[in-house]
């Protein structure tokens, strides 16, 4: 109960300092509200889809939009976040507190969570009041968005402590990270139309869970008409969960092996 209680607080800890730094808050809060404008705007004489069932660029850009900020919040954000303590010396304080370990990553993963939230539906809110968005109305689609989201956030945020070992040092740690997350968003669907890439790239883009989650949220924002235009012709919900749900434990394996408090080159 201590540690939950030292975690649940650790949360609002995370969520001030996140949003005091103003370079995290661009290239992770804002920066896929910023991308939807600009796609919404540059191609609004423009519409998307199969004839008879177009869309505006703002409709079709959302759901890839809302993967990708799920993305940002957890793989890339925790990522840089933890190498730069790591470097500073911030975890090799914290070891010689009496913080707990589940506690450290509960205040983490609580930040994303929350901050996820806060920008699905900012992204959400833009989409529609600026832009036009007409947003689901079955609750059965909220429903899938929920568990696609809440998935999502969890297996990018284990990912993003995972990665945090690849850096060298905190100074490095953008140059490392942040390509690995532009590569996928650019392969996932999230800027193209992923069946507008070569069949060999649409095949190692779905070994990462970036495609999928971009998959489960087209399955809640788009006509029904656009499932053909997906792999196999189909929204693949269980290949949604399966991808993620591996990534997960993949994510799970790694950070129990390689997390330190200390530093890398300690």
């Amino acid at each position: 109960m201590n540690t939950l209680t030292l975690g649940a607080s650790r949360v609002g800890y995370e969520v001030k300092t996140y949003f005091r730094q103003g370079d995290s808050v661009f290239f992770t809060f804002l920066f896929p509200v910023v991308m939807l404008s600009i796609f919404s705007v540059a191609f609004s004489e423009s519409s998307f889809g199969p004839p008879g069932d177009e869309i505006s660029a703002a409709a079709f850009y959302l759901p890839g939009m809302l993967a990708a900020g799920i993305l940002l919040s957890g793989l890339q954000n925790l990522g840089v976040d933890i190498a730069m303590e790591k470097s500073d010396g911030t975890l090799k304080r914290f070891a010689g507190t009496p913080l707990p370990v589940v506690s450290y990553f509960i205040g983490k993963m609580g930040q994303v969570l929350v901050t996820g939230l806060m920008q699905a539906a900012l992204l959400i809110l833009v989409a529609s009041v600026l832009f036009g968005v007409e947003l689901p109305t079955d609750p059965e689609k909220w429903l899938t968005f929920a568990w696609v989201f809440l998935l999502g956030v969890t297996t990018s945020a284990v990912l993003g402590i995972a990665v945090s070992g690849l850096p060298r040092s905190g100074k490095s740690a953008t140059a490392v990270i942040i390509p690995i997350a532009l590569v996928l968003q650019f392969i996932s669907g999230v800027y193209l139309q992923f069946s507008m890439l070569p069949e060999w790239l649409q095949q190692v883009a779905s070994v990462f869970p970036l495609k999928w989650m971009a998959q489960g949220m087209r399955s809640v924002f788009l006509p029904e008409a656009f499932e053909v235009l997906e792999q196999g012709e189909s929204w693949n919900l269980a290949g949604v969960a399966i991808v993620c749900g591996i990534w997960l434990v993949v994510g799970l394996v790694l950070t129990r092996l390689t997390f330190r408090w200390i530093r890398k080159d300690s």
